[in-house]
């Protein structure tokens, strides 16, 4: 019999389904046998004629409120235009229908935008032979997903566009915009008044993302923009010079930019009044705005596979606002606002309040053992500091066995998004760090402690998990809390000298987590990476998936490099030649500048990894030759991870050690290379987990 979760199961898989429309030949015939054209279809469903090509096609699938729209017209048709050699009288079942999803409402506190005027002209592209031709990606259509966000009308035409040199603005789901502007300000006004673009709040007590308009080198040169800019080599220096003629025209139109400048991403705004909020944001592809090692392959695409692109990690992740680094950053405080609507007793109005949960609206400067060396908290201080990074780890070559050198090949395998998956269910602190002397530990108190650990010996064929060398502590030192707490697990007596502890704790970064790993998944599970597949399955998949796709290719690095950025802007550093320690600098001022944080992420990860390498070497009686943050290359008998990965009798793996699969914290190859290869860099005092990819990469100066 059935259990109650199997029916449950079963009955919400039900309620997931939505409309189900005829194939897309049958569309086309509908619509064709009615004598309309694609042009009137799209006039008909407020949509562009290349949406109603590409749902005919089978490139998208229309959703509310136009796919319940256009599902009963294509009832209506059918039944008057049935298939040849359909007899029944009544004419084909009607298909079923769905009542539209209610809209969200806007949190009580939070900046909302004037009530939209018509939406720009939408067209098709039409194809233009003189247009150069630059690499595309393939079509696939995306999978379903049963939490596909109802659309909000206040912006119909999805969160960004892609400005191509002609006017052409490329949105998602193939639409198309017609844009009149030749000036920054124009482009501007035209974004908020026209365009029908943004994209609605992560959290009720959050606020709407701003419309982001991307510019093509030839939009760029359209609105006055240099198609280069001087000194691109050096990156965090590129921006306008404020004398430039665009960025006084933004002056003269009463609009302001950033203390940035108008640079390869530049915030365009006004001061919020009565309300409303007007910000726009531009990226400049020419200009470096999508860097090649988060978006491969982006810059060089057309400008409706960017939009493409960009829209898919809208949706799933954030609408982009800058590098990946700052899109995760973001994306911390878009799931987990500071304030919300509060009531204030005395006048019964709503005021911004404080967000339980949240990091508030202030920064708070860290403990001295927790800041940087430059910071102003760390001058003087001579206490030593928390060195929580990942492991970068290479075994001493007397310690391998004539056994492993003998065995023919070097496998490695990394780790999907190793910090994401210890950023689950990680508690940290909210409030201001407390001083204490001897206290004694806890393991559930998030913190710094002051600890010697230099008295645990451990098995010198594993990394000690004490220090990203992997070397064994020397003295007292300054742990995180999960570090601490491993030595505890290991069995071993801690007394910590001195702490830094925080009251107020609270798991912080579990939506950031939810949603990244969400979006982490579906993309892999639309390239054919999937949970259901056997292991031999998954090794198969893996080697070309990224040739599958490109744009959904791109967006999974980019989502990689989402959660491996934002956990490092967490503890971002002084820029510029003229920055003189203990002066402060611009990311200190905001609330999410926690290195705290940012050490129990990469705490619990290399305590994961460590743990995952424990299991292994108690299971197998194999050991590690190199470990680098998230990879670690085994020596094997075979060329797969098949060979040496524990599986029980019944063919499952092994609970505790290292699994295949394509989810957070799960491990998937890395490279395979040949022993000797391996053994040779190691003598070189090389890390063979950083080349083992490639294998012929060339060596890092100073590893």
């Amino acid at each position: 019999m059935a259990s109650e979760e199997e029916l449950f199961a079963s009955v919400d898989a039900l309620l997931e389904e939505g409309p189900q429309l005829p194939p897309p030949s049958e569309r086309a015939r509908l619509r064709e046998a009615a004598g309309i054209t694609q042009a009137r279809l799209a006039q008909a469903l407020k949509s562009t004629t290349q949406t109603v090509k590409n749902w005919e096609n089978g490139r998208s699938e229309p959703k509310p409120p136009r796919l319940e729209a256009y599902q009963r017209l294509l009832n209506g048709w059918a039944a008057k235009f049935p298939t040849h050699g359909t007899h029944s009288s009544h004419g084909p079942a009607p298909l079923p229908m769905t009542p539209p999803v209610p809209q969200p409402q806007p949190a009580p506190d939070t900046l909302t935008p004037p009530a939209p005027a018509p939406p720009a002209a939408v067209r098709p592209r039409p194809a233009s032979p003189e247009r150069p031709s630059r690499p595309g990606t393939a079509a696939r259509r995306p999978a379903a997903r049963a939490a596909e966000p109802a659309p909000d009308p206040r912006f119909p035409h999805g969160p960004l566009v892609v400005l191509d040199g002609d006017g052409s603005a490329y949105g998602v789901d193939g639409i198309v915009l017609d844009c009149p502007a030749t000036t920054v300000p124009e482009l501007v006004e035209w974004t908020l008044v026209e365009s029908g673009l943004g994209a609605p709040r992560l959290h009720r007590n959050g606020k709407d993302s701003d419309p982001l308009i991307v510019l093509t080198a030839a939009a760029a040169v359209r609105l006055g923009l240099p198609e280069r800019l001087e000194g691109f080599e050096q990156r965090r220096s590129l921006r306008l010079p404020d004398d430039h003629p665009v960025v006084k025209e933004v002056t003269k139109a009463k609009w302001k930019l950033t203390r940035r400048g108008f640079g390869p991403w530049a915030r365009v705004y006004r001061p919020a009044r009565t309300g409303q909020r007007q910000c726009v944001q531009l990226a400049v592809l020419s200009w470096d705005a999508l860097d090649e090692r988060s978006w491969p392959g982006v810059q060089d695409m057309e400008p409706a596979d960017v939009a493409r692109v960009l829209g898919i990690y809208a949706r799933r992740v954030i609408t982009p606002r800058g590098s990946t680094a700052v899109s995760g950053l973001e994306l911390m405080t878009a799931l987990r606002p500071p304030t919300r609507a509060v009531q204030d007793k005395e006048s019964g109005n709503w005021v911004p309040g404080h967000n339980p949960g949240s990091l508030g609206t202030e920064p708070m400067d860290p403990a001295p053992p927790e800041a940087r060396p430059e910071h102003p908290v760390a001058q003087g201080w001579k206490g030593g500091f928390l060195n929580e990074e990942a492991f970068q780890w290479v075994r001493d070559v007397p310690l391998l066995t004539d056994e492993e050198c003998l065995l023919p090949h070097a496998v490695g395998l990394d780790l999907n998004t190793a910090f994401l998956a210890a950023a689950a269910r990680l508690t940290v602190g909210l409030s201001a760090p407390d001083h204490f002397r001897h206290p004694q530990f806890n393991p559930k108190i998030p913190g710094s402690w002051f600890v010697d650990l230099s008295h645990i010996e451990l098995d010198p064929r594993l990394p000690s998990p004490f220090t990203p060398t992997g070397e064994r502590p020397t003295g007292p030192a300054w742990y995180q809390t999960h570090t601490v707490a491993y030595a505890q697990e290991l069995g071993h007596n801690v007394a910590p000298l001195e702490a830094y502890l925080r009251r107020e704790t609270g798991a912080y970064l579990d939506p950031w987590h939810d949603r990244l790993k969400t979006a982490y998944v579906d993309t892999l599970a639309d390239l054919g990476v999937t949970k259901d597949l056997t292991d031999t399955e998954f090794l198969t998949v893996m080697e070309h998936h990224k040739e599958t796709d490109p744009a959904l290719a791109a967006v999974l690095t980019a989502v990689k490099a989402t959660v491996k950025g934002g956990v490092g802007k967490l503890r971002e550093g002084p820029q510029g030649k003229h920055y003189r320690d203990g002066e402060r600098w611009p990311a200190l001022e905001r609330p999410t500048w926690r290195p705290d944080i940012r050490a129990a992420v990469i705490s619990k990860a290399r305590v994961n990894m460590h743990r995952k390498l424990v299991n292994m070497a108690r299971m197998t009686g194999l050991y590690p030759l190199a470990v680098l943050s998230d990879c670690v290359v085994y020596p094997s008998p075979g060329a797969s991870p098949l060979h040496f990965l524990p599986y029980s009798a019944s063919g499952k793996p092994q609970p505790g050690g290292f699994r295949l699969g394509p989810g957070p914290g799960l491990a998937k190859l890395e490279g395979v290379q040949e022993m000797a290869w391996a053994v040779d860099l190691m003598e070189k005092g090389y890390n063979p987990a950083r080349h083992i990819k490639g294998g012929d990469a060339v060596l890092d100066e100073g590893e």
